[in-house]
């Protein structure tokens, strides 16, 4: 739902021209030290990119799903590394708390995702563990009020700048499958929490994974997202379905960008006398790329 096209608009507006005029003319410095320059990161925050999606009452801006969209399409026209970086704050890292949150953990952690003085990151994939999710080991023992933590994580996005991280881990090792799964919001700095190296990928340079690793990790039992446990795999789910629109919409933006690009490079390439925008083959799959 669309709350107020002319705020919408206006946001759009002011997003497009970051866009623009910061985002694109610094890819080439993100592609090259696989960085994002801290002055941008800066900008972002002050612009309210972290707390997009967060709500209101939390210091966010309070997208709704179909507002949302229309701002993927603005960040997917420019490298995913920055939409990236504010990501993880506007969706999986920190859906789980606004979807199934105490209303004392959200009050502690939503405000300070939103206005990017903390990165969320989310816990879900493991090394044996990645679309068939609810088959994940990490497992997290009650002893009295803490929960001991052990387990690895995998390919977790955003991981080396987390402040805190939705884990999903077991805690009823009785229970197979989705029902034994909870889901627990973590202060990254807690001892027994350590990092893999940054993973190295081929292209999205900026936009930094890696492994973490929970070795008797104790955390609060009032770290358990909601206070109650085996609906950890549900929360993931919710989560999730989320963040499957936003990155549809997200890849619309780059496949807009890359048509973009295409048209004006075959209207300035010259071959035969010509641009080669007026041979046939050409204009065939720019409408392929169009359509």
């Amino acid at each position: 739902m669309i709350r107020d096209q002319e705020t919408l608009n206006q946001l759009v507006d002011m997003i497009r021209q970051f866009v623009e005029g910061v985002l694109i003319p610094n890819e080439e410095i993100v592609a090259e030290t696989d960085e994002i320059p801290t002055e941008i990161v800066q900008q972002m925050k002050e612009l309210g990119l972290f707390g997009l999606t967060i709500p209101e009452e939390y210091d966010g801006l309070g997208l709704t799903m179909e507002e949302e969209v229309y701002i993927a399409f603005e960040l997917g026209r420019t490298s995913p590394a920055f939409r990236s970086l504010i990501g993880t704050n506007n969706g999986i890292g920190a859906s789980g708390l606004i979807i199934d949150g105490t209303e004392e953990q959200k009050q502690h952690f939503l405000p300070k995702l939103a206005s990017g003085e903390i990165i969320g990151s989310f816990c879900l994939t493991e090394p044996d563990s990645g679309s068939d999710a609810a088959s994940l080991k990490t497992t997290a023992v009650k002893d009295g009020d803490e929960y001991i933590l052990n387990g690895t994580k995998r390919f977790i996005t955003n991981a080396p700048h987390a402040g805190v991280f939705t884990v999903m881990a077991r805690t009823n090792p009785e229970l197979k499958g989705a029902a034994a799964i909870s889901a627990f919001i973590v202060d990254s700095k807690l001892p027994g929490i350590s990092l893999g190296k940054r993973d190295k990928k081929m292209g999205q340079k900026g936009a930094h994974t890696c492994d973490v690793i929970f070795e008797n990790c104790r955390i609060p039992a009032s770290a358990l997202i909601g206070g109650v446990e085996g609906v950890g795999f549900k929360t993931a789910m919710k989560v999730l379905d989320k963040g499957r629109i936003h990155i549809a919409a997200l890849s619309v933006g780059a496949a807009t960008r890359m048509l973009e690009d295409s048209l004006q490079y075959a209207v300035e390439r010259k071959q035969f006398g010509q641009a080669i925008a007026n041979f046939q083959l050409i204009q065939g799959m720019l409408a392929d790329s169009k359509a």
